[in-house]
């Protein structure tokens, strides 16, 4: 027996195959996963603390004190953070913190300035 994806939606694990089709009879959502696979591979979405959108070239602010690893220092609440690059991997924002250099950070850390 095949094991059928649990809806993207919903998250539902009662999902059944419809030709070329995956439908959800919870919430009715129908999708395709090789055509969502694809997209995924072409575009990361990434979002802040929030739910907004980032992309490259925004400004960014940390809603939470955060250590910084390898020193005694701590990256404050409310540091601005401008400029940001989107990169792939855990920590998914590479950015230059003023005062204390080129630093990477996680997205759910983060809002939109």
């Amino acid at each position: 027996m095949t094991t059928l994806p649990n809806c993207p939606n919903c998250n539902s694990e009662y999902t059944y195959e419809d030709g070329n089709l995956f439908v959800c009879p919870e919430c009715a959502h129908e999708w395709n996963l090789a055509i969502e696979a694809e997209q995924d591979e072409k575009e990361k979405i990434v979002k802040d603390a929030n739910g907004t959108v980032l992309k490259d070239g925004d400004a960014v602010t940390v809603i939470k004190d955060l250590k910084v690893k390898g020193s005694s220092s701590t990256l404050k609440i409310g540091t601005k953070v401008k400029s940001i690059r989107l990169v792939d991997g855990d920590h998914d924002i590479d950015c230059k913190v003023d005062g204390f250099g080129p630093m990477k950070l996680k997205s759910e850390f983060v809002k939109k300035a």
